[in-house]
């Protein structure tokens, strides 16, 4: 028989698969002499899949309650961008939507990269093009870092409250994950301290996330250095998730980490989702900071080989990349966050005068976090059930502290118009004034 032929016997026009054989380079070979066949199906989800857990989503998609049909819902749980103007940064796309030709390699468009050098480029921390990696969004490359820095069984260090991206990427991986705390009594400094005892022999980096993602939170100068201290004297790189760094309220200034520091190799991630409002984009970047060649070629080099499992910045977005960068007028930075600014002291001030919460005053970003005396509203186990009923009885959707690992704390979204901001605050003083008790021993504080 020559090679490669099928034969197939059976009766009539139906031959049988059964009765099949393949010869393949002279050898036949017959159903259930086939070497290493399965004897029947087993197909199970990766490890990796069972370890994917994004504790948001799995809190939000459970919960059981219904919003009030009498009230219109107003949702301060996701950062969306609200009614936000986009219209200065969507025009500059237009003009290259074709004819965009240009080579890219799996780590962007080297005309891109070159304009996202150019555009973060500090005399104290100089970049070129070769020190930028281009991404599917902020995420990619908080997950490239994470990949290329750290081995199933090593541990990282993430801030506590904090985005919950971190954990859920790390533990794909077979990363443990130490959280360190963010003191809210301190602005939501760090607890530097505490950074320093869980360092270990498997620690792989930090995680310094400013402005922060849920507190709106910005760190000093002064902080930032003694952030740099602690892991230049652990010998730990950090990755900077600083994609929030252009969204900083006028009375506060945003320092980039790598301007601070020449000691600590930095992988500085962000992106145009936030200062410039596209989030379905999908354009990030990966600043390599490695001025004592701490990294070498190794780091860089592995961030490229990881950047080839997925193609993912979006072509047409670099494209318009240099028209937005360059073309973007200053009034629409301005106009955004002197909108977000006033959303939040509006919010701040109203959520501060209801008995029984505690708002942390916010300093950029999109968000503010509150914390709950839970010993005023007894009704409730926890911030969960406390957000729950919120949305049951007044349709205002908070995402619960428990979501950011930080109990008894919600998280306010500041980016919806002010007329629904007031409506909102108005509707959470109601709810707490329903539930409010005083606590034992505390009469005068309530009588007052």
């Amino acid at each position: 028989m020559d090679p490669y032929v099928i034969q197939m016997t059976g009766s009539g026009n139906s031959p049988s698969v059964l009765d099949m054989h393949v010869n393949i380079s002279g050898r036949s070979s017959a159903p259930g002499k086939m070497k290493g066949r399965k004897a029947r199906w087993s197909v199970r989800p990766s490890d990796m899949s069972n370890k994917t857990f994004n504790p948001i989503r799995a809190i939000v998609d459970n919960m059981k309650v219904k919003p009030n049909p009498n009230k219109t819902m107003i949702a301060l749980s996701i950062g969306e961008l609200g009614t936000l103007d986009r219209g200065a940064v969507v025009i500059p796309l237009i003009p290259i939507l074709t004819g965009w030709l240009e080579k890219m390699g799996v780590e962007g468009y080297l005309s891109s990269r070159e304009e996202i050098a150019s555009y973060y480029h500090h005399p104290e921390a100089p970049l070129e093009a070769k020190d930028v990696i281009l991404t599917s969004g902020c995420s990619q490359a908080i997950e490239l870092c994470l990949a290329v820095l750290a081995n199933p069984g090593q541990n990282i260090l993430v801030p506590r409250p904090g985005f919950a991206l971190y954990r859920t990427l790390a533990e794909s991986m077979g990363i443990e994950v130490k959280c360190y705390n963010l003191l809210p009594e301190k602005s939501w400094e760090i607890d530097l301290k505490q950074v320093e005892s869980l360092v270990d022999e498997k620690t792989a980096c930090l995680i310094v996330n400013n402005p922060s993602n849920p507190c709106g939170s910005v760190f000093s100068k002064s902080h930032l250095q003694k952030i740099l201290a602690v892991a230049a004297r652990q010998c730990v790189p950090i990755i900077a998730d600083e994609i929030y760094g252009d969204m900083v309220f006028s009375d506060s200034k945003f320092e980039p980490l790598a301007t601070l520091s020449s000691n600590v190799p930095i992988l500085s991630c962000g992106g145009l989702a936030k200062r410039w409002l596209v989030p379905g984009w999908r354009l990030g970047w990966i600043l390599i900071h490695d001025r004592r060649d701490i990294f070498g070629n190794e780091i860089r080099d592995g961030l490229v080989k990881l950047s080839q499992r997925i193609l993912g910045p979006c072509t047409i977005v670099q494209g318009a990349l240099k028209n937005i960068l360059r073309r973007t007028p200053q009034e629409f930075y301005h106009n955004t966050l002197s909108l977000l600014k006033s959303n939040a002291d509006l919010c701040y001030g109203a959520l501060a005068a209801i008995p029984g919460l505690r708002p942390v005053r916010p300093s950029g970003a999109m968000y503010l976090m509150v914390g709950i005396e839970m010993e005023h509203f007894p009704e409730f186990e926890n911030d969960v059930e406390f957000t729950e009923r919120l949305v049951a009885e007044q349709s205002v959707h908070c995402l619960p502290g428990t979501c950011f690992e930080y109990l008894n704390f919600f998280r306010v979204v500041i980016t919806v118009p002010k007329v629904m901001m007031l409506e909102a605050c108005s509707r959470i003083q109601e709810f707490c004034e329903q539930h409010y008790h005083c606590a034992e021993g505390s009469q005068e504080e309530c009588d007052k």
